[in-house]
């Protein structure tokens, strides 16, 4: 049997800044949710959302005999989080300027499960780091890191919504499980619903296809005259306007901090080598020079 106290003390050892833990359960709810949000259309054919959703809302199809989801989160926070001038036209999201956090949250996450399986031999599981279809958001709530803000992110009490997660689905009861935040959320505040300058964010959920976040990285099938407003990757004008972020710390983890500085950058005078040796490591290998470009001009 897995101990909550080890498994807190392990997160800690591996860097992590939030961590909870979370019985596995089938999660229904969101399942229906998901399945009528893409019946709406709002997912704007992002195939991988349609795929797999049985496994979303059920983590022993991903992990046989799961039986403890462990969610972990670092916070992120930087100098570019919500204060790019709003004439910028090369603003990118602020976890962008950063080395791609899959990579770095899943070795932490590694090393939380090879402590935790020293302590407990018969223990298996896997890591994921939006490496899988599972609602880490829910599952997260579920583990009392946070709660889901109008604008569809993890919202929580100490870093804001600049959080970014991934969980452990282990095999192994654990002794005692965390419970979700209470007499906290949102309340009465729209501040990220207004602040969307397409009018993406509906309360608790995304209109993906007017989203500048998936317009600059992921493109549908609409046209591309949709207004960029200046974001050449990803976005977070929903984020900026959060109440909880306005007095979240900037990250002090090395791991998490920018590489890059955007506004500096000279996107036009650089040649795809030199994009492929700066960027490979950054969550901006998901696209292209060319496509960085393009942004720029709408």
């Amino acid at each position: 049997m897995l101990h909550l106290s080890q498994i807190k003390s392990a997160a800690i050892s591996a860097g992590f800044d939030l961590y909870g833990v979370a019985k596995c359960q089938n999660l229904a709810a969101d399942r229906a949710f998901l399945e009528q949000w893409l019946e709406a259309g709002y997912g704007a054919g992002l195939s991988y959302l349609e795929r797999n959703i049985h496994k979303r809302a059920d983590a022993s199809l991903l992990v046989e005999g799961a039986k403890t989801v462990v969610v972990c989160a670092v916070a992120y926070k930087n100098r570019f989080s919500g204060t790019y001038p709003s004439h910028c036209r090369q603003k990118i999201a602020s976890y962008a300027t950063t080395v791609d956090y899959h990579t770095t949250i899943k070795q932490m996450l590694q090393q939380l499960c090879t402590t935790l399986k020293q302590q407990c031999p018969t223990l298996s599981g896997r890591v994921f780091t939006d490496s899988a279809p599972i609602f880490e958001k829910r599952y997260a709530v579920e583990a009392g890191l946070g709660w889901i803000g109008r604008q569809s992110l993890l919202v929580t009490p100490q870093f804001g919504t600049f959080v970014l997660l991934g969980v452990a689905v282990l095999t192994e009861e654990c002794d005692s499980y965390d419970t979700p935040l209470q007499s906290v959320g949102c309340g009465e505040c729209r501040r990220c619903i207004e602040a969307c300058p397409n009018n993406a964010v509906i309360d608790r959920h995304i209109d993906t296809r007017r989203c500048i976040s998936r317009l600059t990285i992921e493109r549908g099938s609409e046209s591309n005259t949709t207004p960029l407003h200046g974001w050449i990757f990803g976005c977070d004008s929903c984020q900026s306007c959060c109440p909880y972020n306005a007095n979240a710390p900037i990250a002090t983890n090395p791991l998490f901090a920018p590489t890059f500085d955007p506004p500096q950058t000279d996107w036009q005078k650089m040649s795809e080598a030199d994009f492929t040796a700066h960027f490979a490591q950054t969550p901006l290998s998901r696209t292209t020079l060319e496509r960085i470009r393009e942004n720029m001009e709408e």
